[in-house]
């Protein structure tokens, strides 16, 4: 899951984090509550996760909770990679 892990990460900060964000983010970093992730960034996140990982996540489990650190976000594509 390590790699998975540094794919997800890698992607938050490419798409969500200004190359001057002094934010260092790491795996346990609260992304919706800290602001990096919104709802609308929520949703190319799950689109991004669904197309690398072809899988579907179910929107009632696509919850801020799920999406709020790298650590949760890859709990929930695991549990649906089968």
């Amino acid at each position: 899951m390590g790699d998975m892990k540094e794919i997800v990460l890698e992607y938050i900060v490419d798409e969500y984090l200004d190359e001057d964000d002094e934010d260092e983010v790491s795996y346990d970093s609260p992304l919706i509550s800290s602001g990096i992730v919104d709802s609308f960034s929520m949703v190319s996140l799950k689109r991004f996760l669904e197309n690398k990982y072809k899988i579907t996540l179910p929107d009632e489990e696509a919850t801020p909770e799920a999406f709020d650190t790298v650590n949760s976000i890859c709990k929930l594509v695991q549990k649906h990679l089968g």
